[in-house]
């Protein structure tokens, strides 16, 4: 299943500057599994020592907070749209 995942800025480094790049799977851990082959070094962001989803990396699969549904077992059908987005703090 091909895949259009938006990369924020802060991650860009690790597509060449792109915003936007494609990617293959089933299941986001696919997709993240597509994006590391790709883009070495984008996994490491995203997901901690222990392979889950980093706790301020935010990942929305066509809009669906991925931590609401399957976490990184969440299915990515052919066309769908994912989103890394990096929490924000401050005051």
């Amino acid at each position: 299943m091909s895949v259009t995942v938006r990369i924020p800025t802060i991650l860009r480094t690790y597509t060449g500057g792109q915003a936007e790049v494609s990617a293959e799977g089933a299941t986001l851990s696919e997709v993240i599994s597509d994006l590391e082959k790709n883009h070495t070094g984008i996994a490491a962001r995203v997901l901690d020592d222990q392979g889950k989803l980093r706790r301020f990396v935010n990942v929305y699969v066509n809009d669906d907070d991925v931590r609401f549904e399957q976490g990184l077992e969440t299915a990515t059908p052919d066309g769908a749209g994912v989103s890394i987005i990096p929490a924000v703090a401050g005051g």
